[in-house]
């Protein structure tokens, strides 16, 4: 099993947070969305056994280690959003209970070169879409939370570009 890919700094803590709809508001695009961190953990674990399967295990385990880094920050996000006072479910605004995320939104591609291609765009969307709450946020503790998940997620996208760039099909 591979180790997850991220940054060596430690995440900030969320446990500090007190009720606050507007940053919840905020980063809630990041955790549930069609192109947020549990379509990211979905799209890459789907990859990882087209990946095996075609015998590419250094992609395999890729994909594998940038999902394991999804789910800590999928985990950082929902831990953040219910101490903001808002109930983490799978929706694309939290707490609203409906528009519930769909699986639809992963990419089904099989091929390899696309696949990686799907991915880069995926983390520049990610990359981008953290610097404008950035610029959004107010909350001290919440900014730091995020600014260390766009870390991430930076690796994130310079892994899947040297591995775009190194794919043959």
């Amino acid at each position: 099993m591979p180790k997850p890919l991220i940054s060596d700094e430690p995440y900030p803590s969320a446990e500090g947070l007190s009720p606050d709809p507007v940053s919840a508001r905020i980063i809630s695009t990041a955790y549930a969305t069609g192109c947020g961190e549990l379509n990211s953990i979905l799209q890459y674990i789907y990859q990882s056994f087209i990946f095996a399967h075609a015998g590419d295990t250094k992609c395999a385990e890729l994909v594998k280690s940038v999902a394991l880094a999804e789910m800590i920050h999928l985990n950082l996000l929902g831990n953040a959003l219910a101490n903001l006072g808002a109930q983490p479910v799978f929706t694309f605004n939290p707490p609203v209970a409906f528009n519930f995320y769909s699986a639809k939104f992963v990419s089904y591609t099989c091929k390899p070169k696309e696949m990686l291609e799907d991915d880069v765009a995926a983390e520049k969307h990610a990359v981008a879409a953290y610097e404008k709450m950035l610029l959004r946020l107010k909350n001290r503790a919440v900014r730091e939370l995020i600014a260390r998940l766009l870390k991430d997620e930076r690796l994130h996208l310079e892994a899947f570009a040297r591995a775009r760039s190194q794919c043959s099909g």
